[in-house]
């Protein structure tokens, strides 16, 4: 049985159709077409389905789709500028060599950004803390500690 819900994704307020046990990435991907959110695992341990609810990196392949009534939903698709700019992370990510295959970059991203949103001057273990749910298979890490680093940087 599907029910209506509202939420604001990536800004712009959303109605959309969604059914109980329907997860929050099958409900971006299969209804909304946002497919930068990738399922990795399916159990909420690679970070390959992280999106940004309500200011917290989460994984959307167990968080319920029901739950985001009301709530503020960033995907990577939300992050660059309405004329193609990229985003200074999606930047420092280019810049810094962290975009190896691609899979892992949108959930690494939106993890850097939850952590820089709470806190813009994070420490390198902070970093390291922050982005430890996600994995990388290609072992860019120090690439994307070293990306955020230069992101936070950047920030006032």
């Amino acid at each position: 049985m599907k029910r209506e819900i509202e939420f604001i994704l990536n800004g712009q307020p959303v109605r959309a159709q969604a059914r109980g046990g329907q997860t929050l990435l099958e409900l971006l991907r299969e209804e909304l077409g946002l497919t930068g959110v990738k399922e990795g695992c399916g159990a909420g341990e690679c970070g390959a389905c992280t999106v940004i609810v309500d200011g917290k990196a989460l994984t959307s392949c167990i968080f319920p789709a029901l739950e985001v009534e009301g709530a503020a939903v960033t995907t990577i698709e939300g992050l660059a500028a309405h004329d193609g700019s990229l985003h200074p992370l999606q930047e420092a990510f280019v810049q810094h060599g962290a975009v190896q295959c691609g899979f892992c970059t949108p959930g690494q991203i939106l993890s850097a950004k939850a952590l820089l949103d709470f806190n813009p001057h994070p420490s390198e273990e902070e970093i390291r803390t922050a982005l430890e749910g996600n994995l990388c298979r290609c072992t860019g890490y120090q690439q994307i500690i070293e990306a955020v680093k230069a992101a936070a940087e950047d920030k006032p």
